[in-house]
């Protein structure tokens, strides 16, 4: 989370979103960067306008849709 906090399981994540949206943030598209995968593994990475990267780890599941497994929403610059 951007205070630094992480959120681990179904519960703390959804009450992380829930506290993130509540204050109404407005968000800017960024730079989608190239997806590489190894098997049912994908990285996406985003370069946000203003600098740094976010991160993120995706899984395929076995019906075929994604689910991200690690989600760093914002690096340094």
């Amino acid at each position: 989370m951007p205070d630094g906090r992480v959120a681990t399981g179904s519960e703390e994540i959804r009450q992380a979103y829930a506290q993130l949206l509540a204050g109404q943030p407005t968000f800017a598209p960024g730079r989608q960067q190239p997806t590489p995968r190894s098997g049912d593994l994908a990285l996406t990475s985003v370069r946000p306008p203003g600098g740094g990267v976010t991160v993120e780890v995706a899984r395929r599941q076995a019906d075929g849709t994604w689910l991200w497994v690690i989600d760093q929403p914002s690096l340094p610059k």
